[in-house]
């Protein structure tokens, strides 16, 4: 039986220190490489719109790039990026872009990178609140996120113990925000939600999970148009939270192989087991990336599979993206950008 624990957050203290006594590193970007057609060939991990109608583009080693529609421009760490792995792109109230790396976040404003060191930032331990104009980063494995609230920078340390048997290793991998404005954080080892008020921790002990019937390891989570929540592991599969009730979604569809080890060892075709990306179409279907089997969509009765493009050494999806016009896009870890027509891929970047 799944059980949902719940922590109310009623008075954690705290040390707070503002961003204006942390002296960002600022580099102006002069010269940068541009091309005709996309040059990456590391994987794509995530994908932005930006409200001016430009596609960033972030890589797994080769930094970032902005495709204007008609030119491929790149920032590397060369022009001031702390990291050329891109984990997460987000756009703020002024239009200035943030890049989230594996060496902490930065931003650019069209003309500088502005770089927060994270040693720095981490020195912000501040409280938990939540604001209108927030935008959430990973941290890596640091039990904790960085919250920007259009002004200011800070760490915020989880208030709770981190669970057993983590092997001293909790990252934060991926972040969502829900309909009713819940900051979903997965980790290698549990799902929290955060409502500005109060906490819900779902991890191995609350769901009922161990090593004989699979641990979580989280690397996408997604709060759909209905409220529900939909948790992508790397190992046992998809995991679906509605209402008060918590199922292994790949195990009800007979997408978890009878001989699956459960882990990150590769799975075989028909198998939903390594889940990176989830998301909502405009239709209200829900897509999976799987890491060894391709696409999939549920549209509330069927799961079907999709093979991208037979031609990929790699059959692996780091992201799925919805655009300003609704086109659902799937980064590859081939490095290329596809698009679902409605009936099969093309490749668009």
């Amino acid at each position: 039986m799944f059980i949902l624990l719940l922590l109310v957050l009623l008075n954690f203290s705290c040390i707070e220190k503002k961003i204006a006594e942390i002296e960002p590193i600022n580099s102006e970007v002069l010269n940068t490489l541009k091309s005709d057609s996309l040059q990456f060939t590391s994987g794509i991990r995530v994908i932005l719109q930006d409200t001016k109608g430009n596609y960033w583009l972030g890589s797994h080693t080769e930094g970032v790039c902005k495709f204007n529609g008609k030119t491929f421009e790149y920032f590397t760490i060369k022009e001031g990026l702390p990291d050329n792995q891109v984990r997460s792109i987000q756009e703020d109230s002024n239009g200035t872009i943030w890049f989230e790396t594996a060496n902490g976040p930065c931003s650019y404003d069209g003309k500088t990178i502005a770089t927060y060191p994270k040693e720095e930032i981490r020195n912000t331990n501040s409280k938990w609140i939540k604001t209108k104009d927030d935008l959430w980063f990973t941290a890596g494995n640091t039990d904790g996120v960085y919250r920007y609230d259009g002004q200011q920078i800070y760490f915020l340390l989880f208030p709770f113990p981190r669970p057993e048997n983590t092997g001293g290793n909790n990252v934060v991998t991926s972040h969502a925000t829900g309909k009713n404005n819940t900051e979903w954080i997965a980790s290698y080892t549990g799902v929290y939600g955060y409502n500005g008020i109060q906490f819900t921790i779902m991890d191995d002990a609350s769901l009922g999970l161990n090593m004989e019937n699979g641990m979580l390891h989280v690397r996408s989570v997604l709060e759909d148009s209905k409220g529900r929540l939909w948790i992508g592991n790397n190992g046992i599969g998809v995991l679906l939270k509605e209402g008060n009730t918590t199922i292994n979604f790949s195990e009800k569809q007979n997408l978890i192989h009878p001989e699956s080890k459960r882990s990150g060892a590769k799975s075989p075709a028909g198998t939903l087991e390594h889940v990176f990306a989830i998301e909502e179409d405009s239709e209200g279907n829900i897509w999976f990336g799987d890491r060894d089997t391709g696409a999939w969509k549920f549209d509330g009765t069927i799961m079907t599979n999709y093979e991208i493009d037979n031609r990929l050494s790699s059959s692996m999806i780091w992201c799925i993206y919805k655009d300003n016009a609704n086109n659902l896009l799937f980064g590859m870890a081939n490095a290329g950008v596809y698009k679902f027509n409605g009936k099969t891929f093309e490749k668009v970047f």
